[in-house]
């Protein structure tokens, strides 16, 4: 059973900030160390600062010789069943760097040269260099290192959509990365009948790792050993005779393999004495980031419909304007919101509080998109945050909406903000309002009416993953021109 159908959520996976598990079985997908790395807000670096600080103290202690401490630190890494992602076909066990395995991985951690000479970097690397680590491993001991986080963040995700909490739950190992020590305590989650959880946000969850040994031994540090091969004219090196190709020189993979192997411990010797191949493979994962998981992946992954967008409109027109029905309008609007403009928009924040809580902002969302409308304008201007606010109004929008919303922009949190109301008088002259707040440099307002969330939906892929017109962008730059 789903969280969102045990704990009666009306929700599903699209309309979810978190990861919408089974409560007794695990989903196919990991959390991805380049994944956190791509977060630019202050939560992801938090988790990212987590695991490079421990993994550097587990480095320290094998290059020291200090194998009880190392022991120690792998040890604590045992997945408790709270996250239930991973490969686990019936229930959640646990397949973390736990006590079983912390041997195997401080033995395959101490042979490996890459620990001692500098290859090993960030956690991900030792799914490239230490036999026992893989896909799996890798997420259970990232979901580990960062539980900290992940606790906070289930903490808000649960206020945010009334999952109740358990107090007195342990909290499993918490990496302290000031006194460089696991600690637990005494905590609240949310429990079910197989015990408690620890929610994840969807946006750094993968189909797979970004990393993998096999990829990168055979396309990245192969070539580089080929035309190491050809630069000494070593005995691997075939002299081609046709007229076509004739002189050029060719090693094969195929014996190179035979030469040195292709398990681990040779990646990480070979990699020692060619560097480059690592650099290389580096900046090639860095220039193409890995992107979040869309609604059509997590449909197939978790065997449920694809977000029903005319649904969740219907949800919003279908309430009458007006004050009685404020709140509703601004819930279904933020439903409508969080899984249209997933995964550009996340976290999700309602009456967001700003200036000592004498201002609220109905909807606040991190921008974190990589492509489409919302990573331009964020290339452009100040637009780390955007922020949402819903007027259930059956009349004109005047000057007071427009300030408002201005009036919770700065350049810290962003200055991009939609105004959302249910139909509009006079929409020429509205968009001038929002034009000479833009001139004023007080940030820049977009007005989506009713009309207008049926013509985004239609162009939602454009809105999402392209540069097209899409009647955000036209509105955009209208404001700017």
């Amino acid at each position: 059973m789903l969280i969102s159908r045990y704990f009666n959520l009306s929700r599903n996976q699209a309309t979810l900030d978190f990861l919408d598990t089974h409560i007794d079985r695990d989903i196919p997908v990991f959390v991805d160390p380049a994944a956190l790395r791509s977060l630019q807000t202050d939560w992801g670096q938090h988790c990212v600062w987590l695991l490079q600080n421990y993994f550097e103290e587990v480095l320290d202690a094998i290059r020291k010789g200090n194998d009880g401490r190392a022991k120690q630190l792998l040890a604590c890494l045992n997945e408790r069943n709270e996250f239930h992602i991973g490969f686990s076909k019936k229930k959640p066990r646990g397949r973390g760097l736990g006590e079983v395995s912390a041997e195997d991985i401080w033995e395959s951690l101490s042979k490996s040269n890459a620990a001692t000479t500098g290859a090993l970097h960030d956690l991900e690397d030792t799914i490239l260099f230490v036999d026992g680590i893989g896909p799996d491993k890798l997420s259970d001991a990232v979901c580990n290192i960062i539980r900290g986080p992940l606790i906070q963040y289930t903490h808000q995700a649960c206020n945010y959509y009334s999952v109740p909490l358990t107090a007195g739950i342990n909290s499993g190992p918490i990496w302290n990365s000031r006194d460089k020590k696991w600690e637990s305590s005494f905590i609240q989650l949310p429990m079910t009948k197989h015990g408690p959880l620890i929610l994840i946000p969807k946006v750094i969850v993968r189909a797979k790792q970004s990393y993998g040994h096999e990829e990168y031994y055979r396309h990245y540090l192969m070539p580089v050993l080929q035309q190491h091969h050809k630069d000494i004219n070593s005995s691997l090196v075939h002299v081609l005779k046709s007229k076509k190709n004739e002189g050029v020189k060719k090693v094969h993979k195929t014996e190179l393999y035979d030469l040195y192997g292709a398990n681990k411990l040779a990646s990480a010797k070979l990699t020692s004495q060619h560097p480059q191949a690592l650099t290389n493979y580096r900046e090639a994962k860095n220039a193409t980031p890995s992107r979040p998981l869309d609604h059509s992946a997590f449909a197939e992954i978790e065997n449920v419909p694809t977000p029903d967008f005319s649904s969740l409109l219907k949800d919003v027109t279908s309430l009458k304007p007006g004050q009685k029905d404020a709140t509703a309008y601004e819930h279904a609007i933020e439903k409508l919101l969080s899984a249209l403009l997933y995964p550009a928009l996340s976290f999700p924040v309602k009456q967001d509080k700003i200036h000592d809580g004498r201002k609220r902002i109905d909807i606040t969302y991190v921008n974190d998109a990589k492509d489409g409308f919302f990573s331009w304008v964020a290339r452009n201007h100040p637009a780390s945050h955007v922020f949402i606010e819903c007027k259930n109004y059956g009349k004109e929008i005047g000057n007071p909406e427009v300030d408002q919303l201005a009036g919770r922009f700065s350049p810290s949190r962003g200055k991009l903000g939609i105004l959302v109301v249910r139909s509009i008088e006079d929409r020429v002259h509205l968009l001038k309002r929002c034009k000479d707040t833009a001139i004023d440099q007080r940030g820049f307002i977009l007005v989506l009416d009713d009309t207008d969330l049926v013509e985004l939906i239609n162009q939602r892929h454009a809105l999402m993953y392209g540069y097209g017109e899409t009647s955000l962008y036209q509105q955009f730059k209208l404001l700017i021109s």
